[in-house]
C-alpha cells in the first residue's frame, strides 16, 4: 500500500541499500526486520516486561533517575506533555551508566541482566544502522560507533477522558536516529510526510521502527542536494490515541559538524556547532518540531 511505512530486511544488504535511502528520503522513517542476530526478539519482549515493572515503581524511586544532560532522566506528566511519563539512561554504550541506571531504580539481578543485554544489543544495532545509512549517503568517514546514545522508556497513561489527545506534542527527535520498540497491539504513533499529511504507524510485532532526527535530516537533505539538486522535507512525529504502553528508544548523537542544506525558502547552510549546543537550544527554547535548525542556518 502506498501509505505503508517501508520495511527493510537487514539480512539483504547491500541489496536493500537503494530501498533504504529511498525510504529515508521519502519518509524519514522505516521498519526493520531480521535483526535477531544482533537483538533477539525474545529479548525485546523480556525487556518490555522489565520496563513496565520499572514504571510501576513508587515515585520517590523513579525520581532517583536524575538528568545527566538536560531532559535525560525521569519525566513526570506535566503541563507541556500531561500524558507522558518516562525514564532515561545516558549513555547505553557505557557499562558504568547502565549499572548506575539499574542501581538508581533498585533493579533486581534478573532485571539488571536483561537491561544490560538489551543495551548492548541496541547499541550494536544503532551502530550497524549508522554504517548502512552512512554508506548509502556517502558518509564513510563518520565515526557512528563513537556517538553516545540516549535510552528512553516512555509510557502514555491515557484515561477514558484523555483518549484522542496527543501523548506528545508534534516533534522531531533531536539526534541522528531513533530506534523505537513500540507496542505490538496498540498504535498511536503517526509520522508526517512531506505533503504535511499524518500517516498512522500501525503495530507490527517483531519489528523495530527507525526514525530520523534533526541531524540525520540535515544529512539526507545534503545528499539530496548533491545527488538530485532537490530540497528535502522535514519529518515530524506525534503519539496520540491509544498509545498508552511502553516504547523504548535510543538516539545516536552527533557531536557537530558543517553540512550543506537547502529548502524551499532560500539557499542556506548549517554552520558548525556542537550537538550539546543544538540540543540545549531545542530543550530550553521548546523548539521541538524542526524550528531549531533555522537558528543554525546561514545564507549562502
Amino acid at each position: 500500500m502506498a501509505d505503508s511505512i517501508p520495511v527493510i530486511d537487514l539480512q539483504d544488504f547491500p541489496g536493500n541499500l537503494t530501498k533504504l535511502i529511498k525510504a529515508s528520503e521519502e519518509w524519514g522513517c522505516f521498519r526493520i526486520v531480521n535483526f535477531d542476530s544482533i537483538l533477539p526478539v525474545s529479548l525485546m519482549y523480556e525487556m518490555k516486561s522489565v520496563v513496565a515493572s520499572l514504571l510501576e515503581l513508587p515515585l520517590e524511586i523513579k525520581q532517583r533517575n536524575v538528568d545527566i544532560i538536560a531532559g535525560s532522566g525521569y519525566r513526570i506528566p506535566g503541563r507541556i506533555n500531561p500524558i507522558h511519563e518516562g525514564l532515561g539512561l545516558y549513555d547505553i554504550a557505557s557499562s558504568q551508566a547502565v549499572d548506575a541506571f539499574c542501581t538508581q531504580l533498585d533493579a533486581t539481578p534478573q532485571q539488571r541482566d536483561t537491561i544490560t543485554r538489551y543495551a548492548q544489543g541496541v547499541n550494536e544495532l544503532i551502530k550497524d544502522m549508522g554504517r548502512k545509512l552512512g554508506e548509502g549517503l556517502g558518509l564513510t568517514d563518520v565515526p557512528f560507533g563513537s556517538w553516545p546514545s540516549q535510552f528512553r522508556i516512555n509510557k502514555y497513561p491515557f484515561t477514558p477522558e484523555s483518549i484522542g489527545s496527543d501523548g506528545l506534542r508534534t516533534h522531531m527527535d533531536n539526534g541522528f536516529l531513533t530506534i523505537v520498540q513500540d507496542d505490538e497491539q496498540f498504535g498511536g504513533l503517526e509520522v508526517m510526510r512531506k505533503s504535511g499529511e499524518f500517516v498512522a504507524v500501525e503495530p507490527c510485532p517483531g519489528t523495530l521502527l527507525i526514525n530520523f532526527g534533526d541531524i540525520a535530516t540535515v544529512s539526507v537533505e545534503q545528499w539530496e542536494i548533491l545527488q538530485r539538486e532537490a530540497p528535502g522535507g522535514l519529518q515530524a512525529s506525534r503519539n496520540q490515541d491509544f498509545n498508552r504502553y511502553v516504547s523504548i528508544r535510543t538516539k545516536g548523537r552527533s557531536s557537530g559538524g558543517t553540512t550543506r542544506i537547502s529548502d524551499s525558502r532560500k539557499s542556506s547552510s548549517i554552520h558548525s556547532f556542537q550537538f550539546e549546543e543544538f540540543r540545549n537550544t531545542r530543550f530550553y527554547k521548546h523548539m521541538n518540531a524542526g524550528e531549531a535548525l533555522d537558528l543554525f542556518r546561514v545564507e549562502s
